[in-house]
């Protein structure tokens, strides 16, 4: 069977809160998924504070993981203003980290940006009023063009995109009310419906649901390290 045939199973995972104090850590769990999986996505929020010294702590981990590793980063990986050095240590540790890009793995195209805020539906925040506010939407539409950009570059037919905000209210039901806004954007799912796609996975929402569906009606799984996953691990495994 050709790449291009065969299915591919992706370990999905979000919020790792890699801390300088943890005692934890991800080596064991990166070994089982390197028996369990051919490909692992990390969905954002990879670090706590966003320190270099907490990606570094992450990608030492992340040698004992055997198979390629996609992903993005989340709003936490750029707390400290350092995500440009975070995002280094982690390709430099053998990541595929997206943003704005794909890639293609055994016949299956990746697609990752970390989306933004705004809200969802008709409730979704519009570009009116202050400056402030027009700008903070402008910050979701941009995301959203460069997402619509990356998966215009993919030529596989089957396809997975990774962000860490919410592109539907459904996989963050559970949180409060209050923050829906600040969980995802409506934006990023109009845009991926624009394209067929085998699955849409992000994290942030830890008190969210594992699966909803685009207004489209294509798959979405929020794969938050806390949420409660068909396989009891902090990891889903989709096969696209």
């Amino acid at each position: 069977m050709s790449d291009v045939d065969k299915t591919l199973k992706v370990a999905a995972m979000g919020d790792l809160h890699v801390r300088e104090d943890n005692g934890g850590s991800y080596r064991d769990l990166f070994g089982e998924i390197s028996r369990e999986a051919d490909v692992l996505v990390l969905t954002g929020d990879l670090t706590d504070l966003g320190k270099p010294k907490e990606a570094e702590i992450l990608a030492q981990d992340l040698k004992a993981c055997s198979i390629p590793v996609v992903g993005v980063l989340g709003n936490h990986d750029y707390e400290c203003g350092a995500a440009e050095e975070v995002a280094h240590i982690l390709r430099e540790a053998g990541m595929k980290l997206l943003d704005g890009q794909s890639v293609e793995i055994d016949g299956v195209g990746f697609v990752g940006v970390k989306g933004f805020a705004g809200g969802f539906g008709r409730r979704m925040l519009g570009s009116f009023g202050e400056p402030a506010i027009k700008q903070f939407v402008s910050e979701t539409m941009n995301e959203t063009l460069r997402l619509e950009n990356a998966m215009r570059q993919v030529r596989a037919k089957r396809s997975m995109v990774i962000l860490h905000y919410a592109p539907v209210p459904e996989t963050i039901e559970g949180e409060p009310l209050e923050i829906y806004p600040f969980l995802g954007s409506s934006r990023l799912a109009e845009t991926i419906d624009r394209f067929k796609v085998s699955a849409i996975v992000h994290g942030h929402a830890h008190r969210g649901r594992f699966e909803g569906r685009t207004p489209g009606g294509q798959p979405v799984y929020n794969v938050a390290k806390h949420i409660e996953k068909p396989t009891g691990k902090p990891y889903a495994i989709l096969e696209i």
